[in-house]
Formats: C-alpha cells, sequence, structure tokens
C-alpha cells in the first residue's frame, strides 16, 4: 500500500457499499460471469477520486443513494495478469491503484438499477463480508483482504 499511486499502475477507485445490515453489494461482471467483485472503475482526467466514486456508483450501480464512511489510508495496487489487461491500456500499465471508498447504502434495493448505464454487472446481491474474498478473481484477493482490514469495522 502506498500513498501515491504507483506510475505503473492505471488509477482507479473501489466502492465497499454497506447495507444497514453490514452485507456489501457484489455484482457478477458481464464479461466474467464467473467473477463476482465490488464497484470499481477509473479516474477521469481533472477528476478527484472522490468524485470518482460518486460517478462510477452511479454508473454502475445506477444509484446516488449513499453517505461517505471512510476513505482508505492508501493507494492499494495490484497486476492484472498480462493476458487480462485491456488492450486500450496499450501496455502503460501493469495493474491498478486504488483509492477505495466505504459508503453506507441509504436506498432499498428497488432504487438499485445495474441496467442504468453501460452494463457493467448482469446480477447482483448482498454479501456477508466473510464471503467476499471467496467471490474475488484470485488476482484481486489481496486488495480485497486488505479492503476488508481496513473498514472491518463497518461490516463485522
Amino acid at each position: 500500500m502506498t500513498n501515491r499511486p504507483p506510475s505503473a499502475y492505471r488509477t482507479n477507485v473501489g466502492l465497499m457499499l454497506i447495507a444497514a445490515d453490514r452485507r456489501v453489494f457484489v455484482g457478477q461482471r458481464a464479461r466474467q460471469p464467473d467473477a463476482w467483485q465490488m464497484p470499481q472503475g477509473g479516474i477521469d482526467r481533472g477528476e478527484t477520486p472522490l468524485e470518482a466514486a460518486g460517478r462510477e456508483l452511479w454508473e454502475e450501480v445506477g444509484t446516488a443513494k449513499a453517505l461517505l464512511l471512510r476513505e482508505s489510508r492508501e493507494w492499494i495496487a495490484y497486476d492484472v495478469p498480462e493476458e487480462q489487461r485491456p488492450s486500450h491500456w496499450r501496455g502503460r500499465w501493469r495493474g491498478q491503484a486504488q483509492k477505495w471508498f466505504a459508503l453506507a447504502f441509504t436506498g432499498n434495493d428497488s432504487d438499485i438499477d445495474v441496467d442504468a448505464h453501460d452494463r457493467e454487472f448482469t446480477a447482483w446481491r448482498w454479501v456477508p463480508a466473510r464471503e467476499l474474498l471467496s467471490l474475488i478473481v484470485p488476482f484481486k484477493r489481496p486488495v480485497y483482504d486488505a479492503v476488508l482490514k481496513e473498514f472491518a469495522d463497518l461490516v463485522e
């Protein structure tokens, strides 16, 4: 973990959306049906990580009904396996460096609409935090482990 994103990594945000009962939102990836993850996405030019988090919440979950609880203290980086790196990266990055945000969901399930924008998820559900690591692709598990430790008091 670092205070600044390393240069070989694309800057990104991750969102831990937490329901009132402390379960966590996960979505089933549209292009990888065997992979579930919490919402995440790139930071656009001129955008702060917090602004990117709000935009990604709207784009991927289809809601803005959330309150910021906490931001991760540091950037958390992970490598994407070479064969899975998007072609539009053109070799610029070896992975992603993420700022994570814990958000309290303030709406109802009916306020979630994963079809509101470009569909990132084909399905979604709330899961206990202890189940997250078993759902996540192996190369992202160290990131999720770090996020779970940092936000443990919010989901246990």
